[in-house]
């Protein structure tokens, strides 16, 4: 008899896959909190230094920032593992990635800007496109298996 994946089984296999990534990402972003500073807007970053006020946006820091979303991407990615949470932590993550795209356009802009590289062009040419088989991906785990 040939194996067959069932609803659950798919949708199991597939939140692991995503909290894999987003297990993956949240390690990176305390390995190299620098690869993410391009994506954190600057509006949102507060300045301590006095060189310029601080917009109502900017209540942290951009390391702050980075440390914040990195741990949220670690808690999303447990709530995916466990069915119980599965659906509220999908909704999570969908809404993660889509407030991230607005750093995702800030970096592009930044990188096409006077003082954006080729490296940098590239990469953010390439990650911005990315979040939106992100996004659809977190919202199919959304839906609950009713065949329980």
């Amino acid at each position: 008899m040939p194996f067959r994946w069932s609803g659950r089984a798919s949708q199991t296999l597939s939140a692991a896959a995503m909290s894999a990534l987003l297990l993956a990402s949240a390690a990176k972003h305390f390995r190299e909190p620098e690869f993410f500073h391009p994506v954190v807007p600057d509006m949102l970053c507060r300045d301590d230094s006095g060189g310029q006020s601080n917009g109502p946006l900017a209540v942290l820091s951009r390391e702050e920032w980075v440390a914040a979303s990195g741990l949220l991407e670690a808690a999303a990615a447990v709530g995916l593992l466990i069915p119980a949470t599965r659906p509220a932590a999908a909704v999570g993550v969908t809404a993660m990635f889509a407030a991230f795209l607005a750093g995702h356009v800030d970096a592009l802009r930044k990188a096409y800007g006077p003082d954006g590289t080729p490296g940098r062009r590239r990469l953010h040419t390439v990650r911005l496109p990315l979040q939106a088989p992100l996004i659809a991906w977190a919202w199919t785990l959304t839906r609950r298996d009713r065949r329980r």
